[in-house]
């Protein structure tokens, strides 16, 4: 028999080349699959979690995974867009955490800082805000600031607008620092300016929105009842309304403390004045007087901008209140019906949405732009994301049982209050 010795060898020499190819492409696939992995490690050490450096012991994992329906992240079919409930949701795990850190941020003020202060755990720190019915995009910094060239904004009220202004700056810091550029006599008002984009944010201090003569500390003790004018706005944010573009106005835990109140510059009767000859009127008295004349300012005051009311926060005080040993040491977010609204809390909710449903279609008709921001439903999930006692630096650092004022109603940072800045730039951009 004779062979073909050039049939097997052009056969042997195929064999070879397709050996090579096959060697070539497990070559290729294995570079890629380092290189895959080579980014995801370095896009893990460039994530904006909180590093040992900057919390003194804290459990730093992720909270536990829940259920979550498939393709949390995408709408559902039969969604209609213009629907959409931002306010309505739940809070679902976020192993990326926020997108600034307490050390990244040098605006916090020193009560909100809660992990500088010692808070030991931060699983608070990884939750985000989920709409039922909607995807909400995570707030852009760039793309905010690109919005607001040449724009002025400003948050009117108490302590918890210092919060959120607070949160907002810090996510800004993101792309740029802000300047400080104005401050009042106790540093209660401010304003920063971002020199890239001349855009301005001022925090304003106007805890009642009315005049108000206020005799009290900075730990809310009082020495007198305020003196509150229910007829006369304050001039402190009046008086700069028209040249502002964006504003989120707000009041509320203000009116529970005791109080004289005037009208027509006469005396008309008080809140908690046992002592005093007065007629006790009462907070919801005052509030819905208030609340009437501010709405009543904005529907005609023809501002062509665009105005967010924002209702009054819940607060999570257990066993008591500010005052009288009240305590939040809850460290997850609440199931849905687990903590129910306080009857304070509520009623003061309920004026607000009142007077607000009485004003949104006259100030429609006059062309002036008037949102709700109610994020009762979004706050009343988290407990855990007060300061506590970590109100104050190292509480327990020498006395690990020691009794200290907690502060269940104003928000750590970073923190849940941060989920409403991607809440305000969806109302913003398709709102």
């Amino acid at each position: 028999m004779r062979v073909n010795w050039k049939s097997w060898s052009l056969n042997k020499h195929q064999h070879m080349l397709v050996k090579l190819a096959v060697a070539v492409l497990l070559v290729g696939l294995a570079f890629r699959l380092f290189v895959s992995r080579s980014k995801g490690s370095a896009s893990d050490l460039e994530s904006p979690v909180l590093g040992k450096e900057q919390v003194q012991g804290p459990d730093l994992k992720p909270p536990v995974a829940v259920e979550i329906p498939e393709n949390e992240d995408q709408m559902p079919l039969d969604i209609v867009a213009e629907k959409c409930d931002l306010l309505t949701g739940d809070w679902i795990p976020n192993p990326s955490g926020p997108t600034y850190t307490n050390r990244s941020c040098p605006l916090i003020e020193g009560h909100q800082n809660c992990l500088r202060n010692g808070r030991p755990d931060a699983e608070y720190l990884y939750w985000k805000w989920k709409p039922r019915d909607c995807q909400l995009p995570r707030f852009n910094a760039g793309r905010f600031l690109e919005l607001m060239r040449n724009k002025a904004w400003a948050l009117i009220g108490d302590s918890i607008s210092r919060n959120h202004v607070q949160s907002l700056l810090c996510m800004l810091t993101t792309v740029e620092q802000p300047v400080e550029v104005y401050h009042d006599e106790e540093y209660k008002s401010k304003r920063w300016h971002f020199p890239s984009y001349n855009f301005s944010i001022s925090n304003i201090w106007s805890p009642f929105l009315v005049k108000a003569a206020i005799f009290e500390d900075n730990n809310g003790v009082s020495t007198a009842e305020v003196q509150l004018h229910l007829d006369k706005l304050d001039k402190t944010w009046t008086d700069v309304y028209q040249s502002l573009d964006y504003m989120i106005i707000s009041t509320g835990k203000w009116f529970l403390k005791a109080a004289i109140y005037h009208e027509n510059d006469t005396v008309v009767g008080c809140h908690i004045c046992p002592e005093k000859n007065l007629t006790e009127l009462g907070f919801v008295y005052a509030y819905n007087k208030t609340l009437h004349y501010v709405m009543d300012f904005i529907a005609t005051s023809k501002h062509k901008g665009l105005i967010f009311f924002r209702t009054s926060t819940p607060d999570h005080f257990e066993n008591g209140e500010w005052h009288n040993g009240g305590t939040c040491r809850r460290t997850t977010p609440a199931k849905e019906g687990e903590i129910e609204i306080k009857d304070l809390n509520r009623i003061l909710r309920n004026v607000e949405l009142e007077e607000f449903e009485k004003t949104a279609a006259k100030a429609a008709d006059n062309g002036v732009k008037l949102k709700l921001l109610d994020f009762t439903n979004l706050l009343l999930l988290r407990p855990d994301g007060h300061p506590g006692p970590y109100r104050q630096f190292q509480p327990f650092a020498e006395n690990k049982t020691a009794v200290v004022q907690n502060d269940c109603l104003h928000w750590c940072l970073p923190g849940p209050m941060d989920f409403w800045n991607d809440v305000i730039m969806e109302m913003m951009v398709n709102g």
